[in-house]
């Protein structure tokens, strides 16, 4: 029970208040006065009848105006906003006293040191952090801030001190503390960039294995140049990141970057959106590469570009210019070409889906961005990264991963990529349960097997019906690359007449 009692301040108001509590047999559990004419008392629940008899002769009390119930003290308030900001905050956070033992950690702290809550709590905080003497720095005087570089473990850390300074009755102040704050040093990195607005290029590209570390080589050499660039890889792996990341790093940089999914234009709309519209001499409609003027053009999923969008962009990057829909007039075009594609294109040229000429004009520079299965030591480097940037956008607290969790994020093919370990945490800290740990089971991953793709756990059926369900998936894959009976045989190391076979048991024939 919590009442709220507006009066006017003076000496004994609050011995004439206990007085009336007393006479009710109340114990009286927390009393918060404020200077601006409010008095706030705590004690426990009672009852509907002795709370009527209670309020009207706390208002008989002289000073008193009004009384009522109120659902918190502002000291209650104030304490649990502190400790809901120090639950989100990413960063790890103690409070400690003059002798340097811990009074307050929050969950980021707890998680670094990999401790509970009773098990640091009136401990010294030098049993955990090396590289700095908190006592001593508290016996100086006067005790100033300090910032520097301290090691839990194996780890480093920026640690920042700040003294807790409390007023007294003499106009000076009393050493009562300080508060310990503990950045990573990815963290510190992080907000010098946002700071200097210097996060751009390839400073968002983590690469940790050999295989990232050279494509990443490569991009940064190709982003000087200015010649059309092909990035090729699966689904997921980052392709417009890089480009992003080529465009901040180029000359180009001050001018616009555009990104155009061409698997998203209809064939019927998509010669008019790249290069523009003129109805009876008037320009209806600027296209993209007009208004990217300076800049660079991004043609993800250049695949799916219709042949008539195609036949326009070869002449494009042929002599630079080209001709709106509808006009006359030659407009050029000062932009870099970017393109991207998860398919073959030289598969695609010789079924004749894509135009060979154009393929060797956007195949000037090219890079292939690996899979995740070929980068598995960079899985649980972006996991953590993932992890720290939700948490913080989320406001929720920063968890560990568990053990048998990084195990299987290891271990797990990834069909999507990057985007599905960037989704699949997202899902994770959007969905906070509350624990302290990242759990397999938190993840919701569907099950997938390399060669077979995703599968329902409870598979019916049986071992000849599936492997003749991947036979013909193989067969129907393959055939278009090597169209006669007698080249998928030798390219599957069988005879034509087993093919041949195969081929008309599951059905599969030339496109026509």
């Amino acid at each position: 029970m919590r009442l709220e009692v507006s009066c006017i301040d003076r000496v004994g108001l609050a011995k004439d208040i206990l007085v009336v509590l007393e006479k009710h047999g109340i114990n009286l559990i927390a009393i918060d006065a404020s200077n601006k004419g409010f008095l706030f008392l705590q004690f426990a629940e009672i009852s509907f009848e002795t709370l009527r008899e209670l309020m009207p002769q706390i208002r008989k009390v002289e000073s008193v105006h009004d009384v009522r119930t109120v659902s918190f003290m502002p000291s209650e308030q104030e304490h649990y906003a502190l400790k809901t900001l120090l639950k989100t905050l990413p960063d790890s956070v103690f409070s400690i006293d003059t002798k340097s033992r811990i009074r307050i950690a929050n969950e980021s702290a707890l998680l670094t040191l990999d401790m509970a809550e009773h098990e640091v709590v009136e401990e010294s905080l030098n049993h955990w952090v090396q590289g700095f003497n908190f006592a001593r720095w508290m016996s100086e005087t006067p005790v100033l801030a300090q910032a520097t570089r301290v090691q839990i473990n194996s780890n480093e850390y920026l640690a920042e001190m700040l003294p807790i300074y409390l007023p007294d009755d003499n106009d000076t102040t009393i050493l009562a503390g300080a508060v310990v704050s503990l950045k990573s040093p990815a963290r510190v990195g992080k907000q010098f960039n946002a700071l200097q607005n210097q996060t751009t290029g390839f400073d968002n590209v983590l690469a940790m294995s050999d295989k990232m570390k050279d494509v990443l080589k490569q991009a940064k050499r190709m982003a000087q140049l200015d010649a059309p660039l092909l990035i090729t890889g699966e689904t997921g792996t980052g392709k417009e990141l890089m480009t992003r990341a080529s465009h901040d790093a180029s000359m180009r940089r001050e001018h616009p970057f555009i990104a155009i999914n061409c698997a998203a234009l209809p064939d019927s709309v998509a010669e008019e959106e790249l290069f523009g519209f003129v109805s009876n001499g008037t320009v209806v409609k600027r296209g993209l590469f007009e208004e990217g003027k300076g800049g660079t053009v991004f043609l993800d999923e250049i695949a799916e570009m219709s042949k008539a969008a195609q036949v326009k962009l070869l002449r494009l990057l042929q002599d630079g210019t080209f001709r709106r829909i509808g006009g006359d007039e030659e407009v050029r075009a000062d932009v870099r070409i970017i393109c991207s594609t998860q398919k073959n294109l030289a598969e695609l040229c010789q079924t004749g889906e894509f135009r060979e000429d154009l393929y060797y004009r956007i195949h000037v520079l090219s890079y292939h961005m690996p899979s995740l299965r070929e980068r598995r030591v960079d899985v649980i480097p972006l996991t953590e990264m993932f992890l720290e940037h939700y948490s913080q956008q989320l406001s929720s607290p920063l968890r560990r991963i568990s053990a048998s969790c990084r195990d299987y994020l290891f271990t797990y093919a990834w069909p999507g990529n990057v985007r599905q370990l960037k989704n699949a945490i997202f899902r994770a800290v959007s969905m906070w349960d509350g624990s302290t740990e990242l759990t397999v089971e938190q993840l919701k991953l569907p099950s997938y097997a390399e060669g077979f793709g995703y599968f329902d756990e409870e598979f019916e059926g049986t071992l000849d019906e599936a492997m003749k369900d991947y036979e013909a998936g193989l067969l129907r894959r393959l055939y278009p690359a090597y169209p006669s009976t007698r080249q998928l045989a030798k390219k599957l190391g069988v005879s034509h007449t087993a093919i041949a076979n195969k081929l008309r048991d599951y059905n599969i024939s030339k496109k026509k």
